[in-house]
């Protein structure tokens, strides 16, 4: 118990008299931003991909889009997130000649990689939405997109939200491998903590105790918006 006093006291000092605490600010900071900027990009890339994956393929350009988009989700589900950071940070940045920051990278790259996962979330969505819905939508005059942002897409959101909410959860928790392209996330800030104590312990249980903070928090959030949605779904 001692030795984990004599471990804790020097977290403490590194934390607060070193002002580590900053560095974990910052840490909890870019790690929220690149799990919430992946998000959106990827829901926004993902529920266009659903909608081109459910257009019926009579003509050539559908057809066409369609390979393009099975080729995006097969090349980003089938390569690990680090490999894609170190692919873009390291190689096509450098060959396009653009510099960018680390963080931004990230949130780059999370969300293309998020926009694959969700796309077949999305598809699955919009396929548990009675067909009848987009029919009447265009019988009353409303063209195929319009319908399906009006309609379909919103129904399908409150079908799959429980699972967007676990697709958040692992992002947050894949931002840890963000420091191969010198962004500064939660795992950075902790392994300053521990490089200048010498004691990594205490630094990674606490670092283990906040993400696990964080997906709790995100799971009740998720059950609220959950049952806020089916009041609504009652009073209509």
């Amino acid at each position: 118990m001692g030795n984990f006093g004599n471990k804790w006291n020097k977290f403490v000092e590194i934390f607060v008299e070193r002002n580590g605490y900053v560095k974990v600010v910052e840490g909890l900071q870019n790690t929220l931003l690149i799990a919430v900027f992946g998000m959106l990009i990827g829901i926004l890339i993902g529920t266009l991909i659903a909608t081109v994956r459910v257009i019926p393929k009579y003509k050539t350009l559908p057809r066409a889009l369609n390979a393009v988009c099975t080729f995006y989700v097969g090349l980003f589900r089938g390569t690990p997130m680090v490999v894609q950071l170190l692919v873009f940070y390291y190689v096509l940045l450098p060959l396009m000649g653009v510099k960018m920051q680390g963080v931004r990278v990230a949130m780059f790259v999370f969300g293309l990689n998020s926009g694959a996962y969700i796309s077949e979330i999305m598809r699955s969505g919009i396929q548990s939405v009675d067909a009848g819905q987009l029919e009447a939508g265009r019988a009353v005059g409303l063209g195929f997109a319009p319908a399906m942002i009006k309609i379909v897409i919103p129904q399908a959101v409150k079908n799959i939200l429980p699972t967007l909410g676990n697709e958040f959860i692992a992002l947050i928790k894949e931002t840890s491998v963000v420091s191969f392209v010198g962004a500064a996330d939660l795992y950075v800030a902790f392994n300053y903590i521990g490089s200048n104590s010498y004691e990594f312990m205490v630094p990674y249980l606490v670092m283990a105790a906040i993400y696990i903070v964080l997906v709790m928090f995100i799971s009740l959030l998720v059950k609220i918006m959950e049952r806020s949605l089916k009041k609504s779904d009652r009073r209509n």
